[in-house]
């Protein structure tokens, strides 16, 4: 039985994660772009928004590091107004929610040993989320080596997985996935130099039967593609669209052949 769109034992929406569920059963692949409300003032935004809603991005996930809430209100009203993609709401803490998005990654930082990501800020973010609105997708996040520190490494004060160690990350991800967590998102980090490699795509993605996210370092329509070929379910792309909005045609069609 569900209650408002909610599995009420599970806490798993009925329509962004269902919708994910059966895209992945049928082979077919999503796209988000990822929007830092922190940067949206430098320019690009407008031009972001018109080509996502013309090419058909399917969401938005809004988040970063160090953003504060009027600025991701803000962020997110702007959006709404220009176009009616999903946004879910990629939180770097607990502090960054708002009722104005449509889901939240609820993350648990499952790469790493730092009790807070675990479930320390789940406990001070959940009654919150229990009544807000937003549907609540459990989420098994990975970060990954990407070449050079990055700002989530930095803030989180954890160790990604090494790049070159596929069996490490199918471990973790078969755990999260154990543990009940609905997705597993691996990404490399806001910025890295490599993205995360086809290989440990491949083997994370024969491992778990939840959708698999993979974000981080993907600058090319035809990284785009070895990605959804590797096993990827949902590709997440942010710096590269933020520097070359032109870019994010190229990148749906690679994604959709």
């Amino acid at each position: 039985m569900e209650i408002n769109g909610f599995n009420p034992i599970l806490m798993v929406p009925s329509s962004i994660y269902t919708e994910l569920t059966e895209a992945k059963s049928k082979g077919q692949k999503k796209f988000a772009v990822l929007i830092d409300p922190d940067k949206v003032r430098l320019g690009n935004m407008d031009r972001v928004l018109d080509l996502a809603a013309e090419h058909g991005v399917d969401y938005f996930f809004i988040g970063g590091s160090l953003i504060v809430n009027n600025m991701l209100d803000s962020c997110l009203e702007s959006i709404r107004e220009r176009c009616h993609i999903p946004m879910i709401l990629f939180p770097g803490n607990s502090f960054q929610l708002s009722y104005r998005a449509d889901a939240v990654l609820f993350l648990s930082l499952i790469s790493g040993r730092n009790a807070e990501l675990l479930i320390g800020n789940h406990v001070i973010a959940a009654p919150y989320l229990k009544l807000s609105p937003l549907q609540i997708l459990p989420t098994g996040y990975m970060l990954i080596d990407g070449g050079r520190p990055t700002t989530v490494s930095y803030m989180s004060n954890t160790n990604p997985i090494p790049a070159q160690k596929d069996d490490i990350a199918v471990c973790t991800a078969i755990a999260g996935e154990l543990l009940g967590l609905r997705l597993i998102f691996m990404d490399a980090g806001s910025g890295a130099l490599e993205p995360v490699s086809t290989s440990m795509i491949e083997s994370v993605s024969g491992a778990i039967s939840v959708p698999l996210i993979v974000g981080g370092g993907i600058k090319t329509p035809e990284k785009v593609k070895a990605n959804v070929d590797a096993g990827a379910d949902l590709i997440v792309v942010g710096d590269a669209i933020e520097k070359d909005p032109e870019i994010l045609p190229d990148m749906l069609a690679a994604l959709r052949e």
